[in-house]
């Protein structure tokens, strides 16, 4: 009997030396899955945040449309003999406190210093910039001119909502 249960043994022993290397190998492949874990945990929590807690926030602003309210603004360009005219939707958005809001409107004086500016810079424009490709470089220009006239960073963004040149 002791034969027996000493072959068993010996069978046993066998089969755990096969095994250990097998359990050694899905330990390391567990230990790696959880450290990798835990890794990707302290990105996404630490690293993240600071990321995106450094974004300015501001308080929202007033929308202010120029010109009519269907037309928009209509100005000639390209000087008095060129005969051609352009048709714009601008959009500003203005900071409520700087630019003088009440109740989510703007007083109509200030809204006519915009106009004037506004105007003032699209006739003095080439043809050549009303290019759809440089119609970034127009928005900074109507910001950077509507500020001079409200003070500055009172434009927070300027849209342009339609766009026709003929």
């Amino acid at each position: 009997m002791s034969f027996i249960v000493w072959g068993w043994m010996r069978l046993a022993e066998e089969e755990v030396k096969k095994k250990s290397p097998m359990l050694m190998i899905v330990g390391l492949i567990v230990v790696g899955l959880i450290l990798a874990g835990g890794m990707s945990y302290f990105i996404a929590t630490k690293v993240m945040t600071d990321s995106v807690g450094k974004v300015p926030t501001r308080e929202p602003g007033i929308f202010v449309k120029l010109g009519d309210a269907k037309e928009g603004v209509i100005v000639n360009v390209g000087g008095v003999k060129s005969g051609r005219f352009l048709k714009v939707g601008v959009v500003l958005e203005l900071d409520p406190v700087k630019s003088g809001s009440k109740e989510g409107k703007i007083p109509s004086a200030t809204e006519t210093k915009i106009l004037d500016s506004v105007l003032q810079l699209l006739r003095a424009q080439k043809i050549e910039n009303f290019d759809p490709n440089k119609q970034e470089e127009l928005k900074m220009q109507i910001k950077a001119e509507v500020n001079k006239v409200l003070g500055e960073n009172t434009v927070y963004e300027v849209y342009i909502t339609n766009f026709v040149l003929q």
